[in-house]
């Protein structure tokens, strides 16, 4: 049915999925391999970028890029619990982790009318517990992976995982290696890989990037003249733009209310999140464009307040006044001035 569908936990619900996350969640650490790095304690998706660029400098440059379809809502329920009952034998564990998974959905179409379901697969929609769940059932593709008789040994490939989103890299994607992770994931674990997003990345050809959790690497010329490449980790264009988004949003017409200090404020929340995440690596290039972005969304902004124009001292480059009312740049040092206007 098309519409609006909730599966909204409960405070009780949560309060629950927390407890039981506190107690499942060491005895599935303990299992976990090292190439998983989502939604795990002490784990990070800047350790996952780092294990990609450790793999690509030993060589290993051909990387399966997979993407599923739908992963936390097609989990298949009876795998899943025989999954997590490979560790845990508490049958009243089990049995309220299957209430959570078949708890009902309420769905309501353009109409207004209200049915109501219950899910055969899926994790729950903003369950405390479904990343816990999602994790350990990845985790034996990863055994599976790295068994004698997986192409960890064969290939010698490595995986890198964050969640569902997976890289898998080698020295050689061949046929037998990717028919393997096909057949594996929508044979025995009853996913679906998106054929239109999946895509083997051979990264040493000419402008072949790759995009990962936010960033994108590529091999490029070494700019001070030296005949040799280097591992260029930036941005990438999906989250530039995302957050180009964000900051329209953020100073747009609708914000006309809002007072000057509140919105850069907000802004800088923004822009300093941002700025944490991506500053690893190579950003300088793309902080340099969004700095753009800002001085013409203010300029715009402060501009159509009120039938006057806002005043600025004679005295002050645009960009040097932004700076004393508060806001934050993504790189630092001052702006160019071309990109005042």
């Amino acid at each position: 049915m098309d519409g609006f569908a909730r599966c909204v936990p409960t405070v009780r619900d949560r309060v629950v999925q927390t407890a039981a996350k506190l107690i499942l969640e060491p005895i599935f650490e303990a299992d976990f391999l090292d190439s998983s790095f989502g939604f795990r304690p002490g784990r990070s998706a800047h350790q996952a970028i780092d294990a990609i660029r450790q793999y690509l400098a030993s060589g290993r440059n051909d990387i399966y890029d997979a993407d599923l379809k739908g992963y936390f809502d097609t989990i298949p329920h009876d795998q899943l619990l025989k999954a997590v009952g490979m560790r845990v034998a508490d049958r009243q564990v089990m049995s309220l982790l299957q209430m959570w998974l078949t708890s009902v959905v309420e769905e309501t179409d353009e109409r207004g009318r209200t049915q109501r379901t219950r899910p055969r697969q899926g994790t729950p929609q903003g369950g405390v517990i479904s990343p816990l769940l999602a994790n350990i059932y990845l985790h034996w593709f990863e055994v599976l992976f790295n068994k004698p008789d997986g192409p960890g040994t064969w290939a010698n490939a490595r995986i890198v995982r964050y969640a569902d989103d997976f890289v898998i890299m080698a020295r050689h994607q061949g046929v037998r290696l990717r028919e393997w992770i096909e057949k594996t994931l929508e044979g025995r674990f009853r996913l679906t890989i998106n054929r239109e997003k999946t895509r083997v990345v051979r990264l040493t050809e000419p402008r072949a990037t790759l995009s990962f959790l936010g960033f994108t690497l590529r091999y490029e010329w070494d700019r001070f003249g030296r005949l040799k490449k280097y591992l260029r980790q930036e941005p990438s264009a999906k989250a530039e733009a995302k957050v180009r988004d964000t900051i329209r949003d953020l100073t747009g017409p609708k914000r006309g209310w809002q007072p000057v200090a509140m919105m850069i404020a907000t802004v800088n929340q923004t822009i300093r999140g941002w700025k944490t995440y991506f500053r690893p690596g190579h950003p300088n290039r793309v902080f340099y464009r969004l700095d753009g972005h800002l001085l013409i969304r203010f300029w715009r902004h402060l501009h159509r307040r009120s039938q006057r124009q806002h005043r600025i001292p004679k005295d002050l480059e645009f960009d040097t006044y932004l700076q004393r009312l508060g806001l934050q740049f993504f790189k630092s040092g001052t702006p160019p001035a071309s990109a005042n206007r």
